[in-house]
């Protein structure tokens, strides 16, 4: 490989870059796209240089054109390095990829999860890192998705990923495209396309490469179009003193011919094994006696065809591969592809080479191990490609049962529970019900109708499942998904004895993962009765033990957190909260669905108890640059923390967020949340429109309309307006006492304390405000949510003012006050100033009339910061800054915005 790098140092320097941003904590992704041969490897390997001179560890891993026949080959190339080995024992799943699978996990549909976290987890561990993906357009469909998961997840990390592809291979319909699309569209992923090189720069290049004369160097630059690689080869033929064929292709086979017989057998065995190939077994299909052989790989690599890789052999270029297996005859091809079948052990290699060569029966048979073998190792998408390949063949095959090691049935099943898993649920259920009826299909089938939103047909299904089951283990998982279809619909009074008839039945038959589903949906019953202390006690019982399903255990634990919080406990909530942490931090499993909502509930619970440090720093791994809705979600949970504290980032998260609106649990959050965010800055009006948007996604009966309807409140009562507060109480009233089956138990403390809050609220907004009132409210927050009892400290002091008790109002805002500066919460503090300055109360500051968004402002003027900075920081205009700056200094009476940040830090107004 030549030693210059001409004219490819912007690219460089872009790719430089995003090195530098993972230096300074900003995780980056960067995608090198050109031609065949424009020398995308040769600028990746100038990065890696350049990275390891800076400290980083440095993972390279490359795709093969086998596809998805090897599932994650370019993670599994990757992790191979020798530096590596500790951090990947620790990882017992990051290891199975290393062999042939057989020791991977059982497989279940959170394996490719487990993967995922857990080499996020290794990345966080080694970082600084840079993981260079070459070849990404042969990318399996699994190492793209973990691509797009490590673009998404990837925050504060100093890691920088790097993938190469190829731009002429992408055809119209190419799987790779979409995925580029979705990727260059988030501000981490820095885009890099190679342009030819221009007739200066190569003739420069080509110079570089060895002497030549005036002319030849001339028509090799003509003939190169800007192409290193094609510049590369034409200087080969000259050097050998070769006639220059027309077309790339031909000027690479006109350098094959030149081989010996023995040097061209050897070659093209090695382009029907692929990029790479090992000696001793390319050196068994060639046929070659050893010293022949020899010889023959001592002519192939002297004329740079082949470079010695590890313990084989590469192919100098993909290009070069690809032109001598297109050259094959296609009985030649045939036979070698069947001799490599013969000598290979690997199952998804073997599915290659038997389909290649014709040999169905060998294909059917590795196609359905291979699949097996995807399965374990958490490549859903693969093995259910391999699985319906062994579907296609099984006609075309006699004894297909023998061979396959698994009735036609059961592949089936497989193949749906894959497409399922790689997230083709529509896939599942069309397969499943092209199955045989039994019940452990309807079963599945049930569980995938309810999570596609068809409760009916999903309740329907799994009552034929249980009316089918025969064995006692699949009759109890069928009444436990039963149970669980049912809660939540018209038929919920139905879920306890179906529930107990599941318990039964999965203790009676050692199901140990029904009986755990089983006791989490009795307990959801129980606690939307209102009998907390027996839904503790079952939610208890399901987290004392594994189950044997990962999905079940955390699905537990986070429900057992709930109703400790629920119930006040915080302490006893933080404890199994960080056990199921901690159990999905050690499986890989902290990005799966109650992975992140354990999460949250140990960042809701730092944020309740006042530990404000601990619930940002949480916050801070929350993404920002969302593009999926549990990652929307995630990222929503940080607008408690962000809006509280008055953060500038609230803005550009919002931002972020607004795509998945549509998504109810999004839009009660991020909305809700808007419109607190609002109400500080002063805009009671924009408040009303996120709250009638978020009450528009609930339903009637959900609990969540009770603080919604309290922000709603508070909006109205600071426009000082009243049509709609009757509506929105009655609205609120409805949810504390109608559940899903038309009543509802006693709520949890919050929830209680939420009611009353909308009370007090709705009274305030008529223009009444009782401190006795506000006593309750008070006290109803009182089992430990600090910020809550302040912000309702601070309406009871309102109200004791209005009622003439100056010293008790004095008494309750000087708590509010002391609270909300211990948990730095800058929009509170600037309204208790504001208010304590308009009642004249002792300690008191003024606050000189500033908002919430005139302190974010003042905040980074005494920064530094310039208007145009000010704006992008706070995503408004340059304008709006410039009259907010007016204000600020009108309202301080500063001449200058130094002075006024002054004045600013003398009244304690800056945090």
């Amino acid at each position: 490989m030549n030693g210059l790098l001409i004219g490819r140092s912007a690219e460089l320097g872009g790719l430089v870059r995003v090195l530098e941003s993972a230096t300074e904590g900003r995780a980056g992704v960067a995608l090198v796209g050109g031609d065949a041969g424009i020398g995308k490897t040769r600028l990746a390997t100038e990065l890696l240089a350049e990275a390891r001179k800076r400290g980083f560890q440095v993972m390279v891993g490359q795709c093969a054109e086998l596809g998805d026949a090897l599932p994650y080959l370019p993670l599994a190339d990757a992790l191979r390095d020798p530096e590596l080995a500790a951090a990947v024992a620790a990882r017992p799943i990051l290891g199975s990829l290393l062999g042939d699978g057989s020791a991977a996990a059982p497989s279940s549909g959170l394996t490719q999860q487990r993967l995922f976290g857990s080499l996020l987890g290794l990345l966080a561990d080694i970082q600084p890192v840079v993981f260079v993906i070459e070849d990404l357009h042969w990318a399996d469909r699994s190492t793209r998705d973990l691509l797009v998961f490590l673009s998404r997840m990837l925050q504060s990390e100093q890691v920088c990923v790097v993938g190469t592809y190829r731009t002429d291979d992408l055809h119209r319909r190419h799987p790779l495209r979409p995925v580029l699309a979705e990727l260059k569209r988030l501000p981490v992923v820095t885009s890099v396309e190679l342009r030819p090189l221009s007739p200066h720069e190569m003739s420069d290049y080509v110079a570089s490469l060895g002497d030549t004369d005036a002319r030849e160097l001339g028509e090799i630059v003509s003939r190169a179009d800007g192409n290193p690689f094609y510049a590369e080869e034409l200087f080969a033929a000259v050097a050998e003193g070769d006639t220059l064929p027309d077309g790339l292709a031909s000027l690479l086979m006109s350098r094959v011919e030149v081989l010996s017989e023995p040097g061209q057998r050897v070659l093209r065995a090695a382009a029907v094994a692929g990029r790479r190939v090992e000696d001793s077994l390319l050196r068994e299909v060639s046929g070659l006696p050893v010293g022949e052989f020899e010889e023959a790989v001592r002519e192939i690599v002297s004329r740079g065809l082949l470079l010695v890789d590890g313990y084989g052999y590469a192919f100098r270029h993909a290009l070069l591969q690809e032109a001598v297996y297109t050259d094959l005859l296609p009985g030649e091809r045939t036979r070698l592809h069947a001799a490599f079948a013969a000598r290979l052990t690997s199952p998804a290699e073997l599915a290659h080479h038997h389909l290649a060569g014709h040999d169905l029966v060998g294909a059917l048979t590795a196609s359905a191990e291979a699949g097996r073998i995807a399965e374990r190792l958490g490549a859903p998408a693969e093995a259910h490609r391999h699985y319906d390949q062994v579907l296609e063949l099984w006609e075309r095959v006699d004894d297909a049962e023998r061979l396959a090691g698994e009735t036609r049935v059961a592949i089936a099943m497989r193949s749906a529970l894959t497409a399922a898993d790689s997230g083709d649920n529509h896939g599942a259920i069309v397969r499943l019900r092209a199955v045989p009826p039994s019940a452990e299909a309807y079963e599945r089938l049930a569980n995938y109708l309810w999570e596609m939103y068809q409760p009916d047909e999903a309740i329907a299904t799994a009552e034929s499942a249980v009316s089918m089951a025969t064995e006692p283990a699949v009759l109890a998982r069928a009444l436990a998904t039963l149970a669980r279809c049912l809660a939540w619909t018209h038929r919920h009074a139905e879920v306890e004895p179906t529930g107990l008839r599941a318990l039964e039945a999965a203790r009676s038959a050692g199901a140990v993962d029904a009986e755990a589903s089983a006791l989490v949906t009795l307990a959801s019953a129980a606690e939307l009765r209102g009998d907390w202390s027996r839904a503790e006690e079952l939610f208890a019982t399901a987290a004392a033990r594994p189950s044997g399903h990962l999905a079940i255990d955390l699905r537990a634990q986070f429900n057992l957190t709930r109703v400790h919080y629920d119930l006040g406990r915080l302490e006893e909530a933080a404890e199994v909260a960080d056990r199921g942490v901690a159990l999905a931090a050690e499986t890989g499993l902290s990005w799966s669905t109650y992975g992140t909502d354990l999460r949250f509930m140990r960042f809701l619970i730092h944020y309740v108890a006042g530990e404000w440090d601990a619930a940002e720093a949480m916050a801070a791994r929350f993404p920002i640059r969302v593009g999926t809705i549990p990652e929307s979600v995630l990222s929503s949970f940080a607008l408690f923390i962000e809006v509280a504290r008055g953060r500038p980032g609230v803005d550009e998260r919002l931002t972020w967020l607004q795509p998945f609106w549509s998504d109810a649990l999004v839009t009660y959050m991020s909305r809700g949340l808007a419109a607190e965010h609002a109400l500080w800055n002063g805009d009671p009006v924009t408040a009303l429109e996120h709250v009638e948007a978020v009450l528009g996604m609930l339903e009637p009966n959900d609990a969540a309309t009770l603080r919604i309807a309290g922000t709603g409140l508070w909006a109205m009562a600071e426009l000082g307006v009243t049509d709609g507060a009757d509506d929105l109480i009655a609205r609120a009233r409805y949810a504390a006492a109608h559940g899903p089956d038309g009543e509802r138990g006693e709520m949890g403390l919050e929830g209680r304390a939420w009611r009353l809050r909308a009370e007090a609220e709705w009274a305030r907004a008529h223009g009444r405000s009782d401190p006795g009132q506000w006593r309750e409210v008070v006290s109803a927050f009182s089992y430990g949510f600090v910020y809550e009892v302040a912000r309702s400290r601070w309406r009871l002091s309102e109200a004791l003012l209005a009622a003439g008790d100056r010293t008790g109002a004095q008494e309750e805002w000087t708590l509010a006050k002391e609270s909300a500066e211990q948990l730095g919460a800058t929009p509170f503090i600037a309204a208790l100033a504001e208010f304590g300055r308009r009642a004249r109360f002792t300690g008191a500051a003024s606050s000189g009339g500033l908002t919430a968004r005139e302190i974010e402002v003042l905040t980074l003027v005494a920064e530094g910061l310039g208007n145009r900075e000010i704006g992008e920081r706070l995503f408004i205009a340059q304008k709006t800054v410039s009259v907010h700056v007016s204000n600020i200094l009108g309202k301080l009476d500063a001449s200058t915005r130094t002075q006024a940040a002054a004045i600013a830090r003398r009244r304690g107004l800056l945090p």
